[in-house]
């Protein structure tokens, strides 16, 4: 089985892109939801973030409060570098697991959908990278229009992330998702059929003749 990365910034439309792949019946393995479950409740990743950054960062049950540790790590590079160090690792191993399963399964391609690969030097790992952009007002919209945040909240967000032109220029596919819609879907089934004829898989299990 092959493994093609996908990756962009907050806000870039990248989750709409994975939405697009597993509509077509591509596997998508996302990192956002393997970070879940590395530190659910019960797990030695929550341990950890506990012991590191203590009870401030849990809720009245003992779960990870989300928000209040996005509230320390987003506004403090080394604080965010340890959260890293926790979950990288653990993340990873999970991918390995599921992508395990899915070769077992008999699934030919998958996609791993994780917006730091190039931040940690994973791009070359899943090659070809995709890579999902807009115009940097656009995340901001976006940010905003889901209430998380005022603009300069948002702006600060974005920021935080290695620039979106930094992923596109290692990109092997670049997706611009700041027109229509439709033009975003048009390009991304571009994009697959590109991947597919790359790694010599036949396009017609993912689209219809």
């Amino acid at each position: 089985m092959h493994i093609f990365g996908l990756t962009g910034g907050i806000a870039s439309g990248k989750s709409t892109v994975a939405a697009h792949f597993r509509a077509h019946g591509l596997a998508v393995i996302d990192a956002d939801l393997l970070a879940r479950e590395v530190v659910a409740p019960g797990t030695d990743g929550l341990s950890e973030i506990a012991r590191v950054f203590g009870a401030r960062v849990l809720d009245a049950e003992g779960a990870l409060d989300r928000q209040a540790l996005a509230r320390i790590v987003f506004s403090d590079d080394a604080e965010r570098r340890k959260l890293n160090a926790i979950t990288h690792s653990r993340i990873m191993r999970l991918m390995v697991d599921r992508a395990g399963e899915l070769a077992r399964a008999g699934e030919p391609l998958a996609c791993f959908e994780a917006a730091l690969l190039v931040e940690n030097d994973l791009a070359d790992s899943f090659r070809p990278l995709v890579v999902v952009s807009c115009a940097e007002d656009v995340q901001v919209a976006r940010i905003v229009a889901r209430g998380a945040g005022s603009r300069e909240d948002a702006l600060a967000r974005v920021r935080v992330q290695k620039p979106l032109a930094a992923k596109v220029a290692v990109a092997d596919y670049v997706i611009d998702t700041g027109g229509a819609l439709a033009q975003s879907a048009a390009r991304a089934d571009d994009v697959l059929r590109a991947v597919c004829a790359g790694v010599g898989i036949d396009i017609a299990r993912y689209f219809a003749a």
